[in-house]
């Protein structure tokens, strides 16, 4: 695939994160509908965690199966670091974020404040969705590049939502020109991280940039999930994340019927 047709896939990953943006101008929604939104997020996530993992494996794999070249060492340890540092970089940033409210004290952090915050932490996690994009590009693999887009398009068409969700207490409507500079925050790096991982493709890098992808997507469905939690309501969780399970394997099948 082209690089022109790769960036343009990036910007309409990235780019979904406006569509939940407008919800900051609103000032109440049915908590039901939200725990149902909430949990489908979820179950697109882990179909999307184990597809991007069983594709970073697959190189090591390989290796372990007769096809070794001397690169097993590499790879084994490249999965673990982006696993790991997809990972641990959010929970860094979430831990940031806790101290800047605790330092507040008595006065509450301002929730435009916050909510640029929250959208350079999702921006942070969503330039690593772009790295995955633009490998597997490169890497002639269509058929992850495919499911890739359509999963993190679903994604972030749902994190908008957490971005504006302090603006919720906020007596002000946000106007629509702050609205966008949060999207453009947390949505260009998507399309930044594309560009990147295009021009620096190889087995290692296609490893690395999956398992960051992988780990940062993995703290967001801790998040999500202790989100739902608090709502009680395990019947709304539980048809949410099977919803949002079989809109990802569906997703997975139409991609491989198209011969992608």
């Amino acid at each position: 695939m082209d690089f022109g047709t790769t960036l343009a896939l990036g910007a309409f990953a990235g780019g979904t994160i406006v569509l939940g943006l407008p919800v900051g101008r609103i000032r109440s929604v049915a908590p039901a509908v939200r725990v149902l939104l909430t949990a489908s997020t979820v179950g697109v996530l882990v179909f999307l965690v184990w597809d991007v993992l069983s594709h970073a494996w697959e190189p090591i794999d390989a290796q372990l199966t007769g096809a070794a070249d001397g690169s097993l060492p590499l790879l084994s340890v490249l999965f673990v670091l982006g696993l790991a540092g997809g990972l641990f970089s959010v929970v860094a940033y979430e831990r940031f974020l806790n101290r800047r409210r605790a330092a507040a004290a008595d006065v509450a952090l301002p929730s435009r404040q916050l909510a640029v915050l929250i959208a350079v932490g999702i921006g942070v996690h969503n330039f690593a969705e772009g790295l995955a994009i633009g490998q597997s590009a490169a890497s002639g693999a269509l058929g992850l590049l495919l499911v890739l887009v359509i999963g993190f398009a679903l994604h972030n068409g749902t994190e908008g939502f957490g971005i504006v969700a302090p603006l919720a207490a906020d007596e002000r409507r946000p106007g629509w020109g702050f609205l966008l500079l949060l999207g453009a925050i947390g949505g260009v790096p998507t399309f930044l991280g594309t560009a990147v991982g295009f021009w620096f493709a190889s087995a290692a890098l296609s490893v690395l940039f999956l398992a960051l992808a992988a780990g940062s997507i993995l703290f967001v469905i801790i998040q999500l999930l202790g989100v739902v939690a608090r709502a009680r309501r395990t019947d709304l969780t539980a048809i949410g994340v099977l919803g949002g399970l079989l809109v990802g394997f569906a997703t997975d099948a139409i991609v491989t019927l198209g011969g992608a």
